[in-house]
């Protein structure tokens, strides 16, 4: 009898022993893979939390205004469904908007690109003072964006403009008064061109760095190899280069689009969205109906269209990094 409850004893402390164990969590919690794992997640809380508040705080609030009567003289706001986005869409300047926003942010894009490349290109070449260059490049991006413009808004003065000053110093338009003589910031078809060029000098040092960061990334023995291989300098960048830095670019791209599409200070410091709407666009309608005019509702409405005409881009753009990485 004493035997066998010693040893009935010793079988129940035993799976006792064994169940602890297989329950006890602290064990994995100690483990290396935990350790890692924790400290991963660590890493990425202050940009979760970056986004939590800066972003998707704002964008809950703005889609809240949209949904009510929201305004500056009525403190109690009330439900009111679609209502703003029906307004919105019944007026003719919202499509105005609407179309500036696409042609700005389409040729800007291009512009940038262009320009971008050629830089990168050349900041990668050997030449006496490169690193000063490289510094006096990102000025225009770093400058504050009130100065850069005012400035910009000078050098388009119908009057004393230094563009027209040039242009008509190496014969390309007539004197002043004369019908050949542009007004930058005053004729609708050359307001729309005058914003792109300022914003193509401000952020295409941007595009720059992200394509000199991306080629100096390509190891020259690949680049060596597709020599020996007989292309030339346009065959190595687009099939060797382009492939190698793509989800470079393309997070580069989505940004530069994110940045030019809600940009508000060039055209507002410049034109404010004259003559006759011709450089109006979304973010500029939007404050001015919601903030000027003090209709916060339809305003929010209005910043939210930005929303659905990003939303394609980014899931092509993610889908496409996506599918590269497998």
């Amino acid at each position: 009898m004493t035997v066998g409850s010693s040893r009935g004893g010793s079988d129940a402390a035993s799976a006792w022993a064994a169940a602890s164990v297989a329950v006890r969590p602290s064990g994995w919690f100690r483990s290396e893979a935990s350790r890692r794992i924790s400290f991963g997640y660590l890493l990425l809380a202050p940009a979760v939390l970056y986004v939590l508040l800066l972003v998707a705080g704002p964008f809950v609030f703005s889609l809240y205004l949209a949904l009510s009567d929201a305004n500056v003289g009525d403190p109690v706001a009330s439900f009111i469904g679609l209502e703003n986005f029906r307004a919105a869409l019944e007026t003719e300047v919202f499509y105005t908007a609407l179309r500036n926003s696409i042609v700005f942010t389409l040729g800007a894009a291009v512009l940038k690109g262009l320009l971008g490349t050629s830089l990168a290109f050349i900041l990668l070449q050997p030449f006496r003072g490169k690193k000063i260059v490289r510094g006096l490049v990102v000025i225009p991006f770093t400058l504050p964006i009130s100065i850069s413009v005012l400035s910009w808004k000078w050098m388009y003065d119908s009057q004393f403009s230094i563009i027209n000053w040039f242009l008509s110093t190496i014969g390309l338009i007539g004197t002043y008064g004369s019908p050949s003589w542009p007004v930058w910031l005053g004729q609708p078809g050359l307001a729309l061109v005058a914003c792109i060029i300022v914003n193509v000098w401000r952020t295409y040092p941007f595009s720059a760095i992200v394509l000199l960061a991306g080629f100096t990334s390509v190891p020259t023995e690949v680049l060596d190899a597709a020599r020996v291989d007989g292309t030339n300098f346009l065959q190595r960048f687009h099939h060797v280069v382009v492939p190698m830095i793509a989800p470079i670019l393309l997070i580069g791209f989505l940004f530069d689009t994110v940045f030019t599409l809600s940009d508000l200070s060039v055209i507002y410091l410049l034109t404010q969205g004259g003559p006759a709407n011709a450089t109006k666009i979304l973010p500029i309608l939007a404050y001015q109906v919601g903030i000027q005019a003090g209709a916060l509702g339809r305003g929010a409405a209005i910043s939210l269209f930005l929303f659905p005409l990003l939303l394609p881009l980014m899931i092509l753009l993610l889908r496409n990094l996506r599918r590269r990485e497998y």
